[in-house]
């Protein structure tokens, strides 16, 4: 016992260095928890009533409940009308707006964290954001060029060279980002610089990768980009209207307002919506067709021979629904049978986009992350639900819908070497006579 007592006693101390790496970190730098104090201490812009004041003094009778109620209401049907208005303009100014909202979306979940962390004056980090939102786009979209306009690109010099090099490119456009974050460290923020290079990096994932889908979607065809966003708004609209007449119970804690009867309410509405407005598009071929780039005309063409998801079609209706309807058989599209699909999805999977963006805020102590539409809150508010939607309609398109592009595989074929174009026509021609769908004789002529 004498002897552990003397050890005890007798414990040599901690090393020099580890002291002095103690006593730096307290001095030089902060602990974790002094971090995030700070952090959530920091202030943070309060929302701002941006409402119009027409319509505060045309409302100005009205209790803030339904006031809230026809300010959403008038902003949402203008929004509705901005939406229209683009379709008719045509798929390359949708791809125009997808990029601008993609940007102030950026934008506002950035200035968040700037704003949180704007005490510590972390050098370069707005730069940097930027720098790699642009490296990100800079790649997403000329994959995306490569891809859907392969003959135009092989067409021009300059193009050619861009595809040929381009993910090295790319990768090169990062690296610099990357050794100019490395240099912008400072001693004393360390982890925080560390925490918003995460920040801006989950950012470009949710933001910019989502939207590079939805470009996606839109190059299947209008209809696959028409039909989600439209069932999300759908869903939005009637689960507001359900919940704000009928709404008692309670649905998720992340989301006060949000009830059990507008979340029904809505699933029912978006799915019918979803299969009327899906009829109405399917027999239009500028909703159908795919964007693609015509070498005659030097330009963007949405005309094709509609596919069998957009034949009408006759279906059995089961015994027990005829029962009670009267019908035996019904015609519809194909491809509102895929609606009932996207629509559910939409109504049931979507909203959990927008319970994840308000836990989001939730954290950071604000209502909305920005003030840009009055009743609505930001961009990002909008737009919350339609990036998981986005990623659940590409995904589908690839699992259920797409197979093999004829025309992307001939445009390939063309770029090759004479040679291995020749090889290509030889083992094609004998697979062809040995499925019996070419003959010997057609082969010697």
């Amino acid at each position: 016992m004498t002897e552990l007592r003397q050890r005890v006693t007798h414990e040599p101390d901690a090393p020099p260095e580890d002291k002095e790496s103690e006593s730096e970190a307290k001095v030089d730098g902060e602990t974790a928890s002094d971090s995030e104090s700070r952090a959530e201490s920091a202030p943070l812009p309060t929302s701002a009533d941006d409402t119009p004041e027409v319509l505060n003094r045309a409302l100005s009778n009205l209790s803030s409940r339904w006031k809230n109620w026809w300010v959403r209401g008038i902003l949402t049907l203008a929004m509705i009308a901005f939406f229209f208005i683009i379709i008719y303009l045509g798929p390359m100014v949708l791809m125009v707006i997808v990029m601008c909202v993609q940007i102030k979306c950026f934008h506002e979940i950035i200035t968040i964290g700037y704003n949180v962390y704007h005490s510590y004056d972390l050098p370069w980090f707005r730069t940097l954001s930027w720098y790699f939102l642009l490296c990100v786009n800079y790649f997403f979209y000329g994959e995306t060029v490569t891809d859907y306009f392969f003959t135009l690109v092989q067409r021009e010099e300059p193009l050619r060279i861009l595809s040929k090099y381009h993910r090295f490119i790319s990768f090169t456009l990062y690296l610099i980002g990357f050794c100019m974050f490395v240099l912008s460290l400072v001693k004393k923020h360390y982890r925080l610089q560390f925490y918003m290079f995460g920040w801006t990096h989950v950012t470009l994932l949710i933001v910019v990768t989502q939207s590079h889908l939805v470009i996606h979607n839109l190059f299947e065809g209008m209809i696959w980009f028409i039909v989600p966003i439209s069932c999300v708004i759908c869903n939005d609209i009637m689960a507001y209207m359900f919940g704000f007449f009928f709404g008692r119970t309670p649905l998720i804690k992340l989301s006060p307002k949000k009830t059990w009867e507008g979340f029904i309410g809505g699933f029912f509405a978006t799915v019918v919506f979803g299969l009327l407005l899906s009829y109405v598009m399917s027999g239009y071929r500028c909703f159908i067709c795919p964007v693609e780039y015509n070498n005659d005309t030097n330009s963007f063409t949405v005309d094709c021979e509609p596919s069998d998801l957009f034949r009408l079609q006759e279906y059995n209706i089961p015994g027990v629904i005829q029962s009670i309807i009267g019908w035996k058989i019904v015609r519809m599209y194909p491809f509102q049978i895929h609606s009932i699909a996207l629509s559910t999805f939409a109504s049931l999977i979507g909203p959990f986009g927008g319970f994840f963006a308000s836990g989001f805020k939730r954290a950071f102590k604000i209502k909305d992350f920005a003030n840009t539409i009055p009743g609505h809150g930001g961009i990002m508010d909008r737009f919350d639900c339609q990036y998981l939607m986005a990623t659940f309609v590409n995904v589908y398109i690839a699992s259920f819908i797409r197979g093999p592009n004829p025309s992307k595989l001939i445009q390939q074929f063309l770029t090759l070497r004479p040679d291995q174009q020749l090889h290509i026509f030889n083992t094609l021609r004998s697979h062809l006579i040995e499925k019996g769908m070419l003959t010997a004789a057609t082969e010697d002529e």
